[in-house]
């Protein structure tokens, strides 16, 4: 069911309480390194305070105890972050729905910005149903808006309960520009797909992609694999590994997605590995299934690279999750790389792709290629879950259309 939106809602002279991913990496520092999450929400905030409403913001950062302040997971340094990118002042409340947080609510004018500190400083943010804690966040309100993708998969307090407290009292609760965004890429990838639909699924273990891809079997034409989740597949096969990462434990596994995949599981023909893993390392393009001992495979080969470019050059639809292999390491970027650059042909060709966050969309930051896809999801997690068919109870409380 459509959910209404951030559009929908009237908030002049109201207090908008918003759920954000403000989870940003910092440095040691505690210099922020990449403000993508704080720019993506930008659009929610600045459509509550363009049309006369206050935004109070909260999200996580990092994982802290849930026992109190923790300095190194402060929101101090994206509050300030915040305020640069919108032009203006940014409060920042020492705590999450007590009485700082209710004092600085209370004071806070039209057009107004109000940035809670981290939600999981309080152990009831986890716990997910403090009634105390719930009832703090719920009374700062007029409104509720979830716009932090990254976190639906977790049904926290500030996810759930908080938006089920305000709905019991009569009160709005929508989703944010963000996240009806990322819904209906995703969504619709999977139930509306433009054919070929091709996924791309890479990283380091099969076991954290088994319901992934046995849900993108039953609906893909083609799913490529790459990362080290390939070199258990190969284990599976007879084929030699090396020293590469693998799962022992996951080949039975590995043998029946095989023996299911109808023809749709494609995998490495070659594999470029080294005897260390650096970029100055002694290595070789082998064929795959033949890693000699004393090496690690840390990238598809080129030949793989060339077949799986032409594959997704072809494609309508393309979901891509997972770098190829050590995408911060040259030369180990180049699968990655080659991958990155038909995903942006087969963009300019016509076909809806979407990069499903994580090391995914580092990496498509990193190469350059960010703003040459569709869509870059903002939650590894969140997006996992949706390939995996999985409906999100954060997504479902919120007002339908």
């Amino acid at each position: 069911m459509p959910k209404k939106s951030v559009a929908d809602l009237d908030p002049r002279g109201k207090a908008v309480l918003v759920r954000v991913d403000f989870n940003v990496p910092q440095d040691d520092s505690g210099a922020i390194t990449d403000d993508r999450r704080i720019k993506m929400a930008l659009p929610t905030i600045r459509s509550i305070l363009d049309r006369g409403g206050k935004a109070i913001l909260m999200s996580h950062l990092g994982r802290p105890a849930g026992k109190g302040l923790e300095p190194a997971f402060s929101l101090a340094p994206v509050a300030k972050r915040l305020g640069e990118l919108l032009g203006k002042p940014v409060l920042l409340a020492s705590d999450t729905g007590g009485a700082d947080s209710q004092a600085k609510a209370k004071a806070l004018p039209a057009g107004g910005v109000l940035v809670l500190e981290n939600v999981r400083f309080n152990k009831g943010e986890k716990k997910g149903d403090d009634a105390t804690y719930v009832a703090g966040l719920a009374s700062l309100a007029d409104a509720y808006v979830n716009d932090a993708f990254g976190t639906c998969h977790r049904t926290e307090a500030s996810m759930h309960a908080v938006p089920m407290a305000l709905k019991a009292l009569g009160k709005p609760a929508v989703s944010g520009f963000l996240v009806e965004k990322e819904i209906q890429y995703l969504s619709d990838a999977i139930a509306r797909p433009k054919r070929p639909f091709v996924a791309i699924l890479g990283g380091k273990k099969v076991s954290d992609k088994i319901a992934v891809i046995q849900n993108l079997l039953s609906i893909c034409d083609h799913v490529l694999i790459g990362g080290a989740m390939a070199y258990t597949f190969s284990l599976a096969q007879g084929g030699r590994t090396g020293k590469s990462l693998v799962e022992p434990d996951k080949l039975d596994l590995a043998k029946e997605l095989l023996a299911h995949g109808n023809g749709k599981l494609v995998l490495p023909v070659d594999t470029h590995c080294a005897d260390d893993f650096s970029s100055g390392a002694n290595k070789k393009i082998v064929r795959a299934g033949e890693i000699p001992d004393g090496f690690e495979g840390l990238d598809i080969g080129p030949e793989t690279a060339q077949k799986y470019a032409g594959i997704i050059r072809s494609a309508g639809t393309v979901v891509w999750n997972g770098p190829m292999g050590v995408f911060e390491m040259p030369p180990f970027d180049a699968g990655t790389k080659a991958v990155a650059d038909a995903v942006a042909d087969a963009t300019v060709k016509g076909a809806i792709t979407i990069i499903g966050g994580g090391d995914s969309a580092a990496a498509v930051e990193q190469l350059g290629y960010a703003d040459k896809v569709s869509h870059v999801s903002t939650g590894g997690g969140a997006s996992l879950e949706m390939l995996e068919g999985k409906a999100f109870a954060t997504v479902a409380v919120l007002d339908d259309k």
